[in-house]
């Protein structure tokens, strides 16, 4: 089953708008297939969003050359981020399809800087399957992996 997006209407992706220029943003970073940029909701100062250039609903949608593009520079900009800031962490976040958060369908990262009590949550429940479960599971994922080569 694909994953639940959104697609934007042909010319209406704001951050295919932002790649080409057609919109402002404060850019942090570009290389030939990834940008970077100031999220406008920042959780804490500095929180960047990575994008591919392309437009890619998801991260199933990338190129393998565009998947570690975007790490490369997510790495980068975190490192600037740890730098300019001096955040006690950082969390990278990344969200496909609806269910997933994706709240944009283009594929991005957030570079989020961190602090103690800055009431940014990532909790979610915990629920301990047993170890057959998960053995269950690690097969169904070796299958797959097999059968796409």
């Amino acid at each position: 089953m694909p994953l639940s997006t959104v697609p934007a209407a042909p010319g209406q992706c704001i951050f295919c708008r932002l790649v080409a220029g057609e919109i402002p943003a404060s850019r942090v970073y570009e290389d030939e297939q990834t940008i970077a940029f100031m999220d406008l909701g920042q959780l804490n100062p500095g929180h960047t969003l990575v994008a591919v250039k392309r437009h890619a609903a998801t991260l199933l949608d990338l190129t393998p050359d565009e998947a570690a593009a975007a790490m490369r520079t997510a790495q980068r900009v975190a490192q600037a981020v740890a730098a300019a800031f001096d955040p006690p962490g950082i969390t990278l976040l990344q969200a496909n399809g609806r269910e997933g958060e994706q709240t944009v369908f283009h594929f991005h990262l957030h570079v989020v800087p961190r602090h103690a009590g800055d009431g940014v949550g990532l909790a979610w429940p915990r629920k301990d399957p047993p170890r057959e479960l998960l053995e269950g599971y690690a097969e169904r994922l070796r299958r797959a992996l097999a059968s796409a080569g």
